[in-house]
């Protein structure tokens, strides 16, 4: 398997040129694309897999884009998620509503793809910057409770009773190892040093790992885990 990762990005718009013709810039740029012609296509496709990055259009039938990103921020799993709206208005009002809604930028159409990808890009760093200034300045101490209480969930592991996930999980082989030695109590390092790839991809995977499930931390995420019975480390 590759080192990293392609980052996966959904697209949600009504236009099918438009829809095409992004999907194509994004693809040659080298993210993996995922389209989808409305708000409810583009839920179905969040619910088997969870992107890096949304961009969706605003004006869209029956659930435009307010309303969707609205349902994305009220789903605990996809609250950090960034998310760009597309539309031809330009209002300043409606710039407002976007922003009130929860989006991380704003672009009118038409617009330049390179300028869709400059905040693309730029998204996906200010995240990573985000999730990796956060583990460095986890306080040590604060560290070694959370793999202490990830060890005291281990040693309970045969009184927990799993039941069936409350959402959908569906992790790749990747992120299924990465969970595995998260419950063992790894931090990032140790992780990226036992499966000889790089510390910001475990990074990257420990970010997709919280979101698919909805946690915050690497305690809730192995509490979860054992709950539902989605790793097998006893």
């Amino acid at each position: 398997m590759s080192d990293t990762e392609p980052t996966k990005l959904l697209l949600v718009d009504d236009e099918p040129s438009l829809r095409e013709a992004v999907e194509a810039y994004l693809e040659d740029e080298g993210f993996i694309v995922k389209v989808a012609s409305n708000a409810d296509e583009g839920w179905e496709f969040m619910e088997q897999e969870t992107p890096d990055l949304v961009i969706t259009d605003i004006m869209m039938p029956r659930v435009d884009g307010y309303q969707f990103l609205e349902k994305l921020r009220d789903d605990p799993r996809y609250k950090g998620l960034p998310v760009i709206l597309l539309t031809a208005k330009g209002m300043t009002s409606d710039r407002i509503k976007g922003h009130n809604a929860g989006c991380d930028a704003y672009l009118s159409k038409p617009f330049d793809p390179d300028e869709l990808v400059a905040i693309v890009k730029n998204l996906l760093s200010r995240r990573e910057t985000v999730n990796n200034t956060s583990e460095n300045n986890t306080d040590l101490g604060a560290i070694a409770q959370q793999i202490a209480e990830i060890k005291t969930l281990l040693g309970q592991q045969g009184n927990f009773k799993t039941t069936p996930s409350p959402i959908k999980i569906d992790l790749t082989p990747r992120e299924q190892s990465i969970l595995n030695l998260v419950a063992e109590g790894l931090m990032n390092k140790e992780i990226a040093r036992r499966l000889e790839t790089s510390v910001r991809n475990v990074e990257k995977y420990v970010s997709r790992l919280f979101s698919k499930t909805g946690t915050n931390s690497r305690t809730e995420l192995v509490r979860f885990a054992l709950k539902h019975g989605l790793t097998d480390i006893g």
